[in-house]
């Protein structure tokens, strides 16, 4: 699966992002999709992912109640919207599809949060 994420950007504590992350293939709905995060000299980091049918979502304790992961099967995206940001969600946003494994990931966008 090849995945393209965008929707970063610079943005002021307290305001919002809404990340996309279309990906290729006709499997994609047999996935299960994630968002993680990496900032410089840290592991990568994860933030939320849903299940291959969206039923079932899942969150990072430090982003729970401010982002929402969502999938639109139809157009092959994930979502996640993103609240409240904070200037500790400043960070590389990455999705990946898991396949056993989190095993195909996208190039990452950039997520900058000001105080």
């Amino acid at each position: 699966v090849q995945l393209q994420a965008s929707g970063g950007g610079l943005v002021q504590a307290g305001g919002s992002l809404r990340l996309s992350c279309a990906a290729s293939g006709r499997t994609f709905r047999n996935y299960a999709m994630g968002w993680f995060r990496q900032t410089p000299g840290k592991d990568r980091e994860f933030v939320a992912a849903t299940s291959a049918s969206g039923d079932n979502d899942y969150y990072a304790d430090s982003v729970k109640g401010r982002c929402t992961i969502s999938r639109g099967n139809a157009k092959n995206t994930v979502y996640l919207q993103m609240n409240s940001l904070k200037p500790e969600d400043t960070a590389v946003y990455y999705c990946a599809a898991y396949r056993g494994s989190w095993s195909d990931w996208g190039q990452g966008t950039q997520v900058t949060v000001s105080s």
